[in-house]
């Protein structure tokens, strides 16, 4: 996600040649929603190399592995950042950002190392209006009423559970929406993240949807709440405003980019305690990064978003 505007300024560029996108399973369906994109080639562990064809490979992971996979393709043109040890296998290498950058402007600037003019970090997804019109039959599967406001909630989060606001939270909230506003809650998140949902008022879709259809629904929310996590950052790139939890990581470098530049459809919404951010998966103390994030204050940030919905 944190890739797009590069992608986009990249498509800008080579304006007359195929755009290929080369993507794990997990993530390729997301690409099928960025315009621009001509192809798209879903990776095969250990057949990698077999799979990738073209005249020039642009680099966006920075392992080795990624540039011994590049370099054994026979692409002759492979670009991409110099790091772990991986500039003899580059055709050409771009020195990494010095100090702290965002994650989209660490993307863009390798792009722009490479002579590419790049544009504003913004980035849209345009979904199919058969994914549109799935998700909506499946909401009203389950109950949600067209015209009923919709609240997103994804609970969960990879990578360890420090990045989690606490469930009770979430469910909190889910109870105070449908109380204090009649609204829907759906709540959204792999079946890893079940252990997170306990208590939570709304239509339960976790572990029940596919990545396209998960976009789906997340496009039919009046507003997405969720930690740090992917589904954050989809439904920023969807145009759905976007209620984010911080804890152990920095809303700094990790705030959803949307359509618009200076978009004021994403609020993110930490506590200042003397030991974030951490980066760590799992707190050390008493997850006081979380705990102190209170219910009233996403909820009267939500609220905001809903009441905007509706004027």
């Amino acid at each position: 996600m944190m890739a797009l505007p590069a992608i986009r300024d990249v498509r800008r560029h080579f304006s007359d040649d195929t755009l290929t996108v080369a993507a794990r399973a997990s993530v390729a369906p997301v690409f099928r929603a960025v315009p621009g994109v001509d192809r798209i080639i879903v990776l095969e562990r250990g057949k990698e190399a077999a799979q990738l064809k073209g005249d020039i490979g642009v680099l966006f992971p920075n392992s080795f592995r990624s540039a011994w996979i590049l370099k054994r393709s026979g692409i002759n043109q492979r670009w991409g950042y110099r790091s772990d040890f991986r500039s003899v296998l580059l055709t050409k290498a771009v020195r990494r950002p010095g100090g702290k950058v965002s994650f989209p402007e660490y993307y863009s600037a390798l792009v722009r190392g490479l002579g590419v003019e790049t544009g504003p970090l913004t980035a849209r997804l345009e979904l199919a209006e058969t994914t549109i019109a799935a998700a909506r039959r499946l909401l009203e599967q389950h109950g949600w009423a067209p015209g009923q406001s919709l609240v997103g909630i994804a609970p969960g989060a990879a990578f360890g559970h420090a990045k989690r606001w606490l469930p009770a939270r979430f469910a909190e909230l889910s109870k105070m929406l449908s109380q204090n506003d009649g609204t829907r809650c759906v709540i959204l998140g792999r079946s890893e993240d079940r252990d997170a949902v306990a208590d939570i008022d709304g239509i339960d879709l976790v572990g029940k949807t596919d990545l396209t259809m998960l976009m789906g629904i997340v496009s039919q929310c009046q507003v997405l709440v969720a930690n740090d996590s992917g589904g954050l950052h989809l439904a920023g790139a969807l145009g759905v405003p976007t209620v984010g939890i911080y804890g152990p990581t920095d809303e700094r470098y990790s705030t959803p980019i949307t359509p618009s530049e200076n978009s004021d459809r994403v609020v993110a919404i930490s506590h200042k305690v003397f030991c974030r951010p951490c980066f760590l998966a799992d707190c050390p103390i008493d997850h006081r990064c979380m705990k102190r994030i209170s219910t009233g204050r996403v909820y009267d940030a939500v609220r905001r978003f809903l009441l905007e919905s509706h004027t």
